[in-house]
């Protein structure tokens, strides 16, 4: 078994007990990136290899410094990384270099990690489909000629084709779920504020997106979540970390009650073949010992919609007004990213508050609903990974999605109030496709979603039983 075809955690074990060298373990990934990445393009701004290995060797015989001591990391290209290359995607940095790590990178950094390069993204993190004009598209490691999802399509489509052996995410409206879906690996949204932003630009009203874990195992996911949790003093609504590993010992389904939500009473179409494969999750889940009930929408899916495109509006117009107000800088943003501005810029105060009051409606339902069940369960996504040369879906089913994101809806209600979410592997459809579904809790309840998520890794092992045929 080759170096790079273990996961994470493995491979973390066999540096501890020295069975093998970091300067190995980056060697080995270095020449699955080469052999690999010219086709994917999941890895960008790649370190020069002499440098890296040096590092590498460096770390050989260094103390430990944590559970990444010596393993190669690519950072999303969303976070700020010192002395490395960070774009967000945006011909405006495609130079920028920062003189510091923000708060996840640091965390990540100080417990060993390598950073070898950045993972790509849409441009500003805007659509699940990673393409930007600095670096180009992501393709899916299942199908070249499909897409990666996003916005973390870099770091599903480098684990799912064994570049990395674990990466971060973020998530606004799928980001870490939707390609974690199409490209059959895990993606964990964590509870909102359990991994903290860093204090900059608003804190308070800034509560729709989060960065987290993604993994082929979900003992991964649960040990670089370990890392990235914490409190951050400078920022409010900060939750304090649990252990997110103990619960994985012997981690059963038995007894759990979920809640298929399924396309929220046909609020949300879905390409053929989605819900079916889900639903035999769901028995195959059953058959492990859960309780599964089919349940009708808990909230009018429109108002949801209403109220999350006005709450995102209002903090893309106010987070890129500085760019905006520029002419010249304005001219370089993508469509996409002018539409979310321009929305905003028209919202008035009334219309925030209303959106904010139905999101404060739709966590008290959902808060009841979790006296009942568990969790709830709903597709990942609501499409195949689909053809890299489109920028996003137009119609699903004849349904035409009026905006570049409508495709992507069956995410809100989890992100708008913050819930935690595990995107599970459940298999391939027809045309050989990777697709997940979404097991999301109460807030707070992290450690019992991995747990589940542990129970159906031991029993499935999708990314495992079934990984790309690359070179």
């Amino acid at each position: 078994m080759a170096l790079w075809e273990h996961s994470a955690s493995e491979l973390s074990r066999m540096i501890a007990a020295r069975e093998v060298a970091p300067s190995e373990v980056m060697a080995a990934h270095l020449d699955r990136i080469e052999a690999v990445n010219g086709a994917v393009n999941a890895v960008i701004s790649l370190r020069d290899r002499e440098a890296l290995m040096a590092e590498a060797r460096a770390a050989d015989d260094a103390p430990r410094q944590g559970w990444l001591h010596g393993l190669p990391f690519a950072v999303k290209d969303l976070c700020a990384t010192k002395g490395l290359r960070t774009t967000w995607g945006s011909p405006l940095f495609k130079d920028f270099v920062p003189t510091s790590d923000n708060l996840l990178a640091a965390r990540m950094r100080a417990v060993g990690a390598i950073f070898i390069g950045k993972t790509n993204t849409p441009e500003w993190g805007h659509g699940s489909h990673s393409f930007n004009p600095v670096f180009g598209v992501t393709r899916n490691p299942y199908d070249l000629s499909r897409t990666a999802g996003g916005s973390s399509g870099g770091a599903a489509a480098g684990l799912a084709a064994r570049m990395l052996p674990v990466a971060d995410g973020s998530d606004m409206m799928g980001s870490l779920r939707n390609p974690a879906a199409f490209c059959n690996v895990y993606g964990f949204r964590p509870s909102w504020g359990l991994v903290p932003a860093d204090a900059e630009g608003d804190t308070h009203l800034a509560t729709l997106a989060t960065e987290g874990p993604m993994g082929r195992t979900v003992e991964d996911v649960a040990r670089l979540l370990q890392v990235q949790a914490g409190i951050n003093p400078e920022v409010p609504f900060g939750r304090a970390p649990g252990d997110f590993l103990a619960g994985l010992q012997g981690a059963s389904l038995k007894g759990k009650r979920i809640g298929w939500l399924a396309d929220w009473g046909g609020a949300y179409a879905m390409e053929p073949g989605i819900l079916d494969l889900c639903a035999a999750a769901l028995a195959k889940m059953e058959a492990m010992g859960a309780i599964v009930e089919v349940l009708p929408p808990p909230f009018p899916a429109e108002k949801l919609w209403s109220s999350w495109t006005t709450l995102r509006a209002m903090l893309n117009a106010g987070g890129f007004k500085a760019i905006y107000d520029q002419p010249d800088k304005r001219a370089q943003l993508k469509v996409e990213t002018l539409w979310e501005i321009e929305q905003g810029r028209t919202l008035s105060a009334q219309a925030v508050y209303e959106a904010s009051v139905i999101r404060s409606r739709h966590y008290a339902h959902m808060a009841r609903l979790f006296q009942t069940y568990d969790a709830i369960a709903l597709p990942s996504a609501q499409v195949w990974p689909f053809p890299t040369d489109w920028r996003w879906p137009q119609e699903i089913n004849g349904r035409a999605m009026d905006t570049y994101h409508r495709w992507m809806e069956v995410v809100i209600p989890v992100s708008l109030i913050g819930l935690p979410a595990l995107s599970l592997p459940v298999g391939f459809g027809a045309q050989g496709l990777p697709m997940g579904m979404q097991l999301a809790g109460p807030l707070g309840a992290d450690a019992a979603i991995l747990a589940m998520g542990q129970a159906w890794h031991e029993a499935t092992d999708w990314p495992g039983q079934r990984p790309p045929k690359l070179a």
